[in-house]
């Protein structure tokens, strides 16, 4: 099958790989996009455990307010360099979980922040757990690990506040 530049330019602005990577998988998975789409994110996942262990000092703090000022969250999400945290990557995945911790109300940042009496159901109180809004078929964490893996740097979630008027 011969691959078009159309063909890689769709995928790299699916996944955010590399133009080569991207011709390569095409030509590796004769053109099936799909199938092409899900081996990246399976080597995003893998390059991002690598980044896992390194430190995150940089970053940035998203607000967002909803529509009628009754509802707002705020989140900080750090990455390794400044640099990182002035692309318009980072600054969508801020705003999207922004976005995120104002529409489905989590408590903690992960499974393992939760305490150890605590009942609620981990898929429904830890962000990095729930439903994406935009794409309920993968988790908040998938799209944090798409992020490392666009950025090439580590990025983790710090913390975040909800707030509702009256609440």
């Amino acid at each position: 099958m011969d691959i078009t530049t159309q063909m890689v330019k769709e995928l790299r602005e699916r996944t955010g790989a590399g133009i080569m990577e991207c011709r390569g998988i095409l030509i590796e998975t004769e053109g099936d996009m799909d199938k092409a789409v899900g081996i990246l994110r399976e080597k995003g996942l893998l390059k991002a455990q690598k980044k896992i262990e390194r430190a995150t000092g940089q970053g940035l703090v998203e607000a967002y307010v909803h529509t009628a000022g009754r509802l707002a969250a705020m989140i900080e999400i750090n990455c390794e360099t400044d640099f990182v945290a002035r692309t318009d990557v980072f600054k969508e995945l801020a705003h999207s979980l922004a976005m995120q911790v104002a529409a489905l109300s989590p408590k903690y940042v992960s499974q393992e922040a939760m305490p150890a009496d605590e009942t609620a159901d981990p898929k429904e109180v830890c962000l990095l757990l729930q439903p994406y809004i935009r794409d309920p078929a993968r988790t908040v964490n998938d799209i944090v690990i798409e992020a490392i893996a666009k950025t090439g740097e580590n990025i983790r979630v710090r913390r975040f506040v909800r707030f509702e008027l009256g609440c």
